[in-house]
């Protein structure tokens, strides 16, 4: 009875050991399935007409380094074509588009070459639904790039920062995710030894860019620290040449407003000393059609020749009226001004020109960077020396783009001054710490050899009264005179580098931040502690006489 019973429960047992078997094996099953999911990286591909996005018929998507770019280029049989747009502002801004007579053209460091739009995308450049592009192949004649042109999507990637590039090495062959983690879709894989353009860290990805055109993430352990390196390349292109002095430049401008004034020139230097460098305001512009005036004088560069100067001739743009933009971005006006410019220096003999044009708008400075780049060509063919008049560095000014001012032109000038002006609150015309950051802000963009501090020989006298502020340029000595005729004693102020005195006299309060031999010889101490070309001064007759050897004490300080 009692082993019929253990056979009995034995049998009961069974199922109950195959139910706890399969829960168990379920179980296994389970964890299994989570850690698969959890832990095995996903071998899923990305689509990459998701990745990149939808192109039109004859579109493509560009990669730009290290940006998928919304813009797409365009294709006509093999031929692929970059908005001009995209490629002044990324890759070459030389490429100029003349809308006027429907060309681009290029200005070379020795000549101005012009290439006609089609209607067809079978040139050089391509006029499509009234947006300007540029061939591939024509755009990779000038410009240092490398392109990679896939279909399925369709797609170019480009390549053109190969200096100072941030990269790390592949240690082990893997994949790169479109997002940082293993369950990530995969974009593409990269073999061991492969370079990757490196983006950014994260915990334990880091965002990298191949060079084809793909960007995503990549296992931080796969990976080498990265490395700033810059790529070899073979690239030859024309480059810039320039004129300049052996000497440090020491520049003084000369106004001059009447062809009857030249014959004061022996006058106007018989004190100065440490010049080598007279710019005589004789050219401006007349109108839209690039006409120009020209007050220049060959006896009074004979005479500044003699006196050991060279001459560079200033032209402006200060004509009332006149618009700088509507006369530079015309062709014709531009070659026009040039051509008249040329003639006159060869005429007269002179050694450059000056360009000073003022208060350019935003949309002039393409046309103004296009004017300079044409008259380098012209000036250089003839040696005379292109220099360039710049305010200060401030965001409004951004489109005079001193950087490519300063690869075309010889030497950039620096005006330190009207950091306080007619219509502005009183203060300092050029106060030391304003003056120094324009020097650095400059600098940053300009080599420094060839840049010019321009410093003032004037002050402003301030007047305020019932609430109005007014002011009056005035030279040196007239200064000391204002001052000696209200026996005010000036007090040194070391946050601007300025004498400062104020007085009251007919119920107004006077105020005025003295240039003096002090002031001065700290603004030109910037000059070697910043191993600028040299200086210049607005302007000849502003000076105290005594100033001339404060100038040359401390530009010799650079040597």
């Amino acid at each position: 009875m009692k082993h019929g019973t253990e056979k009995q429960m034995k049998k009961q047992q069974k199922p109950v050991v195959i139910v706890c078997i399969l829960i168990l094996v379920l179980a296994a099953v389970g964890v299994g399935t989570h850690f698969i999911k959890k832990y095995i990286p996903t071998k899923e591909r990305m689509d990459l007409t998701e990745y990149y996005g939808q192109t039109g018929e004859d579109e493509m998507t560009v990669i730009l380094g290290t940006d998928i770019m919304e813009t797409k280029a365009v294709k006509s049989g093999d031929r692929v074509y970059l908005p001009l747009d995209m490629v002044n502002t990324y890759l070459n801004q030389r490429y100029y588009w003349d809308s006027a007579n429907q060309q681009i053209l290029y200005a070379t460091p020795s000549e101005l070459q012009y290439y006609p739009a089609s209607g067809s995308g079978d040139s050089e450049v391509w006029l499509k639904d009234d947006t300007v592009y540029l061939n591939l192949d024509f755009i990779k004649k000038y410009t240092d790039l490398d392109a990679y042109v896939y279909d399925n999507p369709s797609r170019i990637a480009i390549q053109h920062q190969f200096t100072s590039v941030n990269t790390v090495t592949v240690k082990k062959d893997t994949s790169i995710r479109y997002r940082g983690g293993i369950k990530s879709l995969i974009l593409t894989d990269v073999s061991k030894g492969t370079t990757l353009l490196y983006m950014e860290a994260l915990e334990d990805w880091v965002q990298v860019a191949t060079m084809d055109g793909y960007i995503g993430y990549v296992r931080k352990d796969t990976l080498s620290d990265m490395e700033t390196k810059d790529f070899e390349r073979d690239f030859q292109k024309e480059e810039y040449t320039y004129l300049t002095m052996e000497d440090k430049v020491n520049l003084s401008w000369h106004q001059v407003t009447t062809q009857e004034a030249n014959a004061y020139l022996a006058d106007s230097i018989a004190n100065i000393s440490g010049v080598n460098v007279i710019s005589p305001t004789w050219f401006y512009i007349q109108d839209t059609a690039g006409n120009i005036g020209n007050i220049a004088s060959a006896d009074y560069v004979s005479l500044a020749h003699e006196r050991g100067l060279k001459v560079w001739g200033l032209i402006d743009n200060f004509t009332a009226d006149v618009s700088t933009t509507e006369t530079l971005s015309q062709l014709a006006s531009r070659q026009n001004i040039i051509q008249q410019l040329v003639q006159a220096a060869l005429s007269v003999g002179l050694d450059g020109i000056n360009v000073d044009f003022e208060s350019l708008s935003e949309d002039a400075g393409p046309h103004f960077l296009e004017f300079l780049r044409e008259l380098s060509i012209e000036c250089h063919k003839n040696n005379l020396v292109v220099s360039v008049d710049n305010p200060v560095p401030e965001d409004f000014t951004s489109h005079y783009d001193r950087k490519e001012q300063g690869l075309v032109v010889d030497y950039i000038i620096i005006m330190g001054y009207d950091e306080h002006y007619v219509g502005s609150d009183a203060g300092s015309v050029a106060s030391l710490p304003w003056v120094e950051q324009g020097v650095q802000d400059t600098v940053t963009e300009v080599t420094p050899e060839r840049t010019i501090l321009a410093i003032p020989f004037y002050t402003r006298l301030w007047k305020t009264a019932g609430g109005a502020v007014t002011s009056e340029a005035i030279g040196m000595d007239e200064a000391q005179n204002v001052l000696s005729a209200n026996a005010v004693e000036p007090v040194w102020d070391g946050s601007v580098g300025q004498n400062y005195a104020t007085f009251e006299q007919d119920n107004s309060t006077y105020q005025i931040w003295l240039e003096d031999a002090q002031s001065i010889a700290e603004k030109v101490k910037l000059i070697p502690k910043y191993n600028l070309a040299g200086v210049a001064q607005w302007k000849l007759g502003f000076e105290n006489s005594s100033i001339w050897q404060t100038i040359s004490d401390n530009l010799q300080a650079a040597s």
